[in-house]
C-alpha cells in the first residue's frame, strides 16, 4: 500500500504560476524538515531540476503517454517511498492532454490515477468576481477530479484579495493561499522554456529560496498538509528496475551531463545500474577525456546550441567520442546528443560521427510521437514499438541516415535518426521505464565489447 500524503498543483492554463507555487511548496515544506518527493506531469525535463533543488531529491516525471497509465502510480510510489509528502506539478491546463486523445497524459488523468487532491492555481491578475465562475467550471467538469482548494496568484492589493475571497466564498472551495505579484522571483526563459538549473547555479538557488519564502508567507501550509493527508492509500506496488545477475567487472557507461546536457530521467541511470552497468557522469564542456574504461556512451538532451563554441573547442573529448563511436561501442544519443554527434552545429565542428549538419531554426518541433525501430541497434531490435516526445528548435540535414533509427507513425509517417555501427541517434526522447529491455540490451552490448 502507498500511503504518502500528496497534492497535485494544477492551473486553468499555462502561465498561471504552477511552477512557482509547486516549487515554492516543495521548498517551504522541506524547510520544515519534511522529506518531500517532487514530481512533474508530462515529459518536461527543466521543471524537475528546480524541484530537485527545492527538495534535495531527484525530480521525477509522471508521463501517461510515454509510460502508460498503468505505470503512473507505481512510478509515483517508487519516487515517493519513505517521504512525508509528495507534490506533483501539473502540465498546461488541468484538462489538457495529448493532442486529439482526450484526457490522456493530462494533469487531471494523473490526479485520478493517484487519487490525489488538486490545488488549483489561478492567475487572478485581470479578474475579480469572475474567478468564482472559473473555479466552479473546473471543479465541476469532471466529478472524478477532486479540487480541494485554490491558490490565488498575481493578486494586486488587499482590496483585490478581498473581492476574490468574497466571490469564492460562494464556490465552496477554500482559498489556501494568496500570492502577490513578485517579479523578483521570476525565472528566466528562452526558446524551449525555463533556463535549466545547471546553467543558473547560484541564481537558481536564490530563485528557489525566494519561491519558498513567498509561498510560506502567502499560503496556509497546515491546511495544505491536511488536504494532502486526505488522499487515500493506493494499492499499487512500487516500480522497481529489473535487476540482472551482474557479472564482474561492471561495464562503464558514461552519461553526458553538465550545463549542455541537462535532460535526463532519473529512472534511466537506475535501469542501467540495475542492468549491471557502472554509471559515470561526465561534462562535455569541461572534461577532456571520457571516464576510464568507458564501454558505452549515453548522450541525452539539453542545449548544445547554447554552448556550441565551447563544445567545439573541447577537441580532445570530441576525438575521444569519435574514436569510441567509430570503434563500434554502443552509443545512445537523444536530441542534443544527436546534434553533438553531427559534423557541425551552427557552423561549429562537433564530433563528426554522423555525416549531417545541424542548425538553429525558427520552427519549434514539439509533441508526442509513436515510433517503431527500423533496424537492430544496441537499444532495440527492429520492430520494437516505443512512444516518445520531440522538443527542439534545431534542424538536422539530412534528418535520417541510410539506416534510420525510427519510423514515426504520429503525427505523420516518416523515418528519422541514425543507426550505424553501435550508434543509435535520434531526436526522439524516450522513457526507458516503459521498456526496461532497452537498458538491459544496451548494457549487454557494452559487456560484449
Amino acid at each position: 500500500m502507498v500511503n504518502v500524503p500528496r497534492l497535485v498543483i494544477a492551473a486553468p492554463a499555462s502561465g498561471s504560476g504552477k511552477t512557482t507555487v509547486a516549487t515554492g511548496l516543495m521548498a517551504a515544506f522541506a524547510a520544515r524538515g519534511l522529506a518531500v518527493s517532487p514530481h512533474k506531469v508530462g515529459p518536461d525535463y527543466i521543471d524537475p531540476g528546480y524541484h530537485s533543488l527545492a527538495t534535495g531529491r531527484p525530480g521525477r516525471n509522471l508521463d501517461a503517454y510515454m509510460c502508460g497509465t498503468e505505470l503512473i502510480a507505481p512510478l509515483f510510489a517508487h519516487g515517493s517511498a519513505g517521504c512525508d509528502l509528495a507534490v506533483v506539478e501539473g502540465v498546461m491546463g488541468l484538462y489538457d492532454g495529448a493532442s486529439g486523445q482526450g484526457e490522456l497524459a493530462s494533469t487531471a488523468q494523473v490526479a485520478k490515477l493517484l487519487r490525489a487532491p488538486v490545488v488549483l492555481v489561478v492567475d487572478a491578475s485581470s479578474q475579480s468576481r469572475s474567478v468564482a465562475a472559473l473555479v466552479h467550471g473546473f471543479a465541476s467538469w469532471d466529478p472524478e477530479v477532486r479540487i480541494g482548494g485554490v491558490i490565488l496568484n498575481k493578486v494586486a492589493s488587499d482590496r483585490h484579495e478581498a473581492l476574490l475571497r468574497d466571490a469564492l466564498d460562494e464556490s465552496g472551495l477554500p482559498v489556501l493561499g494568496v500570492l502577490r505579484r513578485a517579479p523578483q522571483v521570476a525565472t528566466p526563459s528562452r526558446h524551449l522554456g525555463l533556463v535549466p538549473v545547471a546553467e543558473r547555479q547560484g541564481d537558481a538557488v536564490d530563485a528557489v529560496r525566494a519561491m519558498g519564502e513567498r509561498v510560506l508567507a502567502g499560503c496556509d501550509l497546515d491546511a495544505l498538509m491536511a488536504l494532502a493527508r486526505s488522499a487515500p492509500a493506493l494499492a499499487d506496488e512500487a516500480w522497481e528496475p529489473p535487476y540482472a545477475v551482474v557479472e564482474r567487472p561492471r561495464p562503464v557507461v558514461a552519461v553526458a551531463g553538465g550545463a549542455a546536457f541537462t535532460f535526463a530521467y532519473a529512472e534511466h541511470a537506475e535501469l542501467l545500474t540495475a542492468a549491471g552497468a557502472e554509471v559515470v557522469v561526465f561534462d562535455p564542456l569541461r572534461d577532456e577525456k571520457l571516464p576510464a574504461g568507458t564501454a558505452g556512451l549515453v548522450i541525452g538532451g539539453g542545449f548544445p546550441e547554447m554552448y556550441a563554441p565551447e563544445l567545439s573547442a573541447n577537441e580532445p573529448l570530441r576525438r575521444a567520442v569519435t574514436e569510441l563511436a567509430l570503434g563500434g561501442a554502443p552509443v545512445a544519443a537523444e536530441c542534443a546528443g544527436l546534434l553533438y554527434l553531427a559534423r557541425e552545429l551552427d557552423g561549429k565542428p562537433m564530433c563528426g560521427v554522423l555525416d549531417a549538419e545541424a542548425r538553429m531554426s525558427e520552427r519549434l518541433t514539439l509533441g508526442y510521437r509513436q515510433a517503431v525501430a527500423v533496424s537492430d541497434s544496441p537499444l532495440a531490435v527492429a520492430g520494437t514499438r516505443m512512444r516518445g516526445h520531440e522538443f527542439h528548435r534545431t534542424v538536422l540535414e539530412p534528418g535520417a541516415g541510410t539506416t534510420p533509427a525510427w519510423g514515426m507513425h504520429q503525427p505523420e509517417r516518416r523515418v528519422e535518426g541514425y543507426v550505424q555501427r553501435g550508434v543509435h541517434a535520434s531526436y526522439l526522447h524516450t522513457h526507458w521505464a516503459a521498456a526496461p529491455s532497452v537498458a538491459h540490451r544496451f548494457v549487454e552490448h557494452c559487456r560484449a565489447r
